[in-house]
């Protein structure tokens, strides 16, 4: 889940926008309004939210003209998404001169980084709770009504909202994110998340499976585990490996997910994001075991260069990148690749960028996120480097990444032609009526005509067409569910 500077993303997917949560148009009671920026950890984190204040007696609702508190759930890892949030905290500073009992708070990253500029130099918020606060949220919205500025952006070493059954704000929904651990302890020199979302912890893996459960009797039919590094999941083992509870069985990342496959059939897994350096072949084998875990792996790269990579401080080289390339392509064959390129890192030569381009043609990604470096705040880079490329150069760059990339989706998508695909529907197209979408496995898009099945049915889909986006066919098949469980 990285995002940095401008971008492009070469995906009809989920990330990247401001998602706005809905629940109830209930008119009685208290009322939140929430909207997330960002990654899907923050859309996930938001769901625990709108759990905590629905338990101290607010019900969530789409319409901000009758919020009593707005909170916004904040990305602090591109300049454009800050930019963006500071814009609309502005829209919300005006609606408090009408509105002076209105509350409005910030969550998340950009919460405990700007928490002074915020609160005090801007005024734009009455109060600010980071990633590891969120239980304490009716406490500071009680104290913003003492006439108080009210902040909360202390880390936890345990904090996991583990006992939080998350709110699911997109009711009627087939997807859910369900997250499995929190923080994170690699320390990539471009990134922020380590200083705004603290150590790694994982979940009890036992809550996962329960959670997992609940969303499959609610009518939910796909599940994202979510983690900024999910293959570091370790449940009772400590980051050196050894057992902290000699009574509690361990459980790794390959060994959660086997346990949530085997949910039911009809449940697909998914999961994001791997690190490279931590991908092992027995999450691989668990993934080619089970046909309900999707075979789709986002594995970022950032660059193909090692050196550049060594002052990204990534962990690999791009040796070691390839291997686990090979891995994939050799235990999962059909899996499809995603990928993190950021371009115009500090020092970045011709060469290192041309060596990101080659390692592109050798993995061909089925899909990308791609940005222009951009320098954080309190990042390791931002002390020991030099941002020293110029913007143009990485404007350049970034765009023949694009165009390559562009080329590469088309090409993924056109071998799909005359392939059945296993499609789970999410709906009506967003471009026509007499048309239905849903993702394949592998993420694609596909389109197809509407028909006698519902939201949340599988149904095999022949691929006809494409573009570099999206998967066009016929449905052949509509399939009943599942009757019993893998083993």
């Amino acid at each position: 889940m990285t995002d940095h500077g401008q971008n492009k993303v070469i995906d009809e997917g989920r990330q990247g926008e401001a998602i706005l949560l809905e629940q109830s148009n209930d008119v009685q009671g208290k009322k939140l309004y929430v909207e997330s920026y960002g990654c899907q950890m923050n859309f996930s984190d938001s769901e625990v939210v709108a759990s905590i204040m629905s338990n101290d007696g607010y019900t969530t609702t789409r319409n901000i003209d009758e919020a009593d508190v707005v909170l916004i759930n904040t990305c602090s890892i591109r300049e454009n998404a800050e930019t963006r949030v500071r814009n609309r905290l502005t829209e919300f500073k005006h609606r408090k001169e009408q509105n002076p009992d209105l509350v409005v708070g910030i969550l998340g990253c950009m919460a405990e980084r700007l928490k002074k500029s915020l609160l005090e130099e801007e005024k734009l918020v009455d109060l600010v709770a980071g990633p590891d606060a969120y239980r304490d949220l009716p406490n500071l919205v009680e104290e913003v009504g003492t006439g108080q500025k009210a902040v909360n952006v202390l880390l936890s070493r345990d904090e996991t909202y583990a006992d939080i059954s998350p709110v699911r704000l997109d009711q009627g929904g087939i997807s859910a994110f369900v997250t499995i651990m929190r923080g994170c302890d690699n320390m990539c020199s471009f990134c922020v998340v380590p200083f705004t979302r603290g150590r790694e912890r994982s979940r009890d893996p036992h809550t996962i499976v329960e959670e997992c459960t609940d969303l499959f009797a609610k009518g939910y039919r796909e599940v994202t585990l979510l983690g900024q590094n999910v293959d570091s999941y370790r449940w009772n083992l400590t980051s050196k490996g050894e057992i902290k509870d000699t009574a509690q069985p361990t459980t790794n990342f390959a060994q959660l997910m086997e346990m949530v496959a085997l949910v039911s059939p009809d449940l697909r897994v998914r999961f994001s994001t791997s690190h490279p350096k931590d991908m092992t072949d027995e999450v691989l084998e668990i993934m080619a075991k089970y046909e309900n875990i999707c075979p789709y792996i986002h594995l970022p790269v950032q660059s193909g260069h090692t050196d550049v990579l060594y002052r990204m401080n990534r962990g690999y080289s791009r040796e070691w990148y390839l291997d686990r390339i090979d891995a994939i392509k050799r235990i999962i064959p059909d899996c499809a690749i995603s990928t993190d390129i950021i371009t115009g890192f500090c020092g970045e030569t011709e060469q290192e960028h041309q060596d990101t381009l080659s390692l592109m043609d050798i993995v061909q990604y089925d899909f990308a996120y791609m940005f222009k470096y951009s320098e954080r705040p309190k990042t390791l880079a931002e002390r020991r480097f030099e941002d020293d490329v110029p913007e143009e150069v990485k404007g350049r760059r970034l765009n023949e990444v694009i165009d390559k990339q562009l080329a590469h989706s088309l090409a993924s998508h056109k071998r799909q032609i005359g392939k059945t695909v296993k499609v789970l529907v999410e709906g009506k197209s967003k471009r026509s009526d007499v048309r239905m979408c849903g993702r394949d496995g592998r993420n694609s898009m596909v389109v197809f005509p509407a028909g006698a099945f519902d939201k949340g049915q599988y149904v095999m889909v022949r691929i006809e067409e494409c573009t570099s986006a999206t998967l066009l066919g016929e449905v052949v098949e509509v399939l009943e569910p599942a009757q019993t469980l893998q083993s």
